[in-house]
């Protein structure tokens, strides 16, 4: 059983050939001990049932597919974004290396992050000598200008205390006094990766500014501080840069791994690019004000600029869709008393004339989607622009206050008022969801796939079609490097929208002489 050399095949039809079908029939029926096909297909039948749903709602210690990652995830793409630094987790390599593979099949880039290899003797004693040899290795090795530490569960069951292992470092001479070494403990077994991007941080910001707060002066730079939370979607930094740009706006992001995660091959590895400055960071207390893109997931660091930096961090929702652009953009106006330029006037009037052009198309569709909680409040506002519904909408990761005001949102336009929103709830419950519940469409990312699979399983009229709008998306490439955020975004995401629409049509019509008869070329 073995390829032809001449005619290499992938998995798939690979798998598909005589002898591998032969060979995997054998594995089932000698190794597998499966049950009847039967009893799956009556098993199966019996998970899209309301009363499997009433029963799958009332889970409480078990979570099935969950739409979250956890907390040092989060970190290392905060690290990410700083000019030189290196991520590095204190915890066991296995972890690292999940960090590192994750994003890897996200943004398809090599990912700078490495681990201090915490084992079982250091989850008895300690992970300090680990972090005594890692520190120093690393920064002998990789050459980093600053080193940012986050920790894994083993680590935070132990109760491994991070600035006292830093400091004692220091003090054995491993790395330099004055070297620079944030921090945050991000323990896994809480919160998600938004908890541990705003974690990291709080910690970078409190490391250059928190006792080095003499001299500065709010508003003395003339810029703007923009903190833009978890965000995998490279060109949303790009859409926000420029309409800065176009405003005139000087301004200083704080986390900036646009460059890191989309380097170019041209022959040169690039283990840092770009990214916020060390000098950027302390000079951002000086700052006319700072405004957060993803409010609901930027606590700690919120508290510490206005507690901090005495910044007003004005309350503003994610610029995504038409009203919250609008928002933000007049808020960046009167912050800096800089006008909005005609350009943007005329990139907002060619959002409107699409979302005029597509009405038709999208006005009552119906929509189940999940993920982060800024993005499905923004995906959740821009659909009811769009004069669609959103129906099923789940955040794992979100507090009762953010589903408070997810309820209020849809209560005030029309159509929000046959949606559901669910706060802490996995994908195995919207998976239940979308069988009672048929809504046309789900948004969401690419672990979707499966409750895609499972509808059709079911029968072609029950499928929910995917469109894949979130993090992560491993199973279609470069779709990282759209963007959601400003006109810009929404123009993409309405396009994506309505031609899933479309397509969908085109595949229901189909049929010669039966079902083509609505199809024309002029849509």
């Amino acid at each position: 059983m073995s390829q032809n050399v001449d005619n290499i095949q992938p998995s798939y039809p690979l798998f598909r050939n005589d002898e591998y079908k032969e060979s995997l029939g054998n594995k089932r029926a000698n190794f597998e001990e499966m049950h009847p096909a039967e009893k799956i297909q009556e098993v199966f039948e019996w998970t899209t049932t309301p009363e499997y749903q009433e029963l799958n709602f009332q889970r409480e210690a078990l979570t099935v597919n969950p739409a979250k990652a956890c907390q040092p995830l989060g970190a290392v793409l905060c690290a990410l974004g700083y000019e030189k630094t290196l991520p590095y987790v204190h915890g066991s390599q296995g972890c690292v290396a999940y960090f590192r593979t994750y994003f890897n099949r996200h943004f398809k880039e090599p990912i700078a992050c490495v681990s201090d290899s915490m084992t079982e003797d250091a989850a008895v004693f300690g992970g300090q000598k680990n972090m005594f040899d890692g520190l120093e290795n690393a920064k002998a090795l990789y050459k980093p200008d600053m080193i940012a530490v986050s920790t894994t569960c083993m680590a935070e069951v132990i109760g491994d205390d991070l600035n006292a292992f830093i400091g004692n470092s220091r003090k054995e001479g491993h790395i330099p006094d004055d070297y620079p070494v944030p921090f945050a403990h991000t323990p896994s077994f809480v919160g998600s990766h938004t908890t541990g991007w705003d974690n990291m941080q709080e910690g970078i910001l409190r490391y250059f500014t928190l006792n080095y707060m003499e001299g500065k002066e709010v508003g003395s730079n003339g810029k703007i501080n923009i903190i833009p939370g978890f965000e995998t979607y490279l060109g949303n930094f790009r859409v926000i840069k420029r309409m800065l740009a176009e405003m005139d706006v000087p301004y200083t992001l704080l986390s900036d791994p646009e460059e890191v995660l989309d380097t170019p091959a041209d022959g040169q590895f690039r283990m840092y690019a770009g990214g916020t400055t060390q000098d950027e960071v302390k000079d951002a207390p000086n700052a006319l004000d700072t405004l957060l893109l993803q409010p609901w997931q930027s606590d700690k660091a919120k508290k510490f600029v206005q507690n901090t930096w005495n910044h007003d961090v004005p309350k503003l929702n994610i610029p995504m869709g038409l009203e919250w652009t609008d928002e933000f953009l007049m808020k960046v106006a009167e912050v800096t008393g800089k006008p909005i330029p005609e350009s943007l006037a005329k990139e907002r009037g060619r959002l409107v004339d699409m979302m005029t052009d597509s009405h038709a198309w999208l006005h009552g569709k119906r929509f189940a989607l999940w993920g982060d909680p800024d993005f499905v409040m923004g995906m959740s506002k821009f659909l009811m622009e769009l004069g669609a519904e959103p129906t099923h909408i789940l955040c794992h990761n979100a507090n009762k206050r953010w589903k408070k005001a997810m309820d209020k949102m849809l209560s005030e336009s029309p159509y929000g008022q046959g949606a559901t929103v669910h706060q802490g709830k996995d994908l195995w419950h919207l998976r239940s969801l979308v069988f009672t519940d048929k809504p046309d469409f789900m948004i969401g990312n690419s672990y979707g796939k499966f409750i895609q699979r499972d509808t059709l399983h079911k029968g072609k009229e029950y499928e929910v079609p995917l469109i894949r709008i979130g993090f992560p998306i491993f199973d279609r490439h470069h779709m990282h490097r759209d963007t959601t955020l400003g006109y810009e975004g929404a123009m993409y995401m309405l396009r994506t929208l309505v031609n899933a629409v479309l397509e969908r049509l085109d595949e229901e019509t189909r049929g010669m002489g039966t079902t083509d008869y609505n199809y024309d070329l002029i849509r």
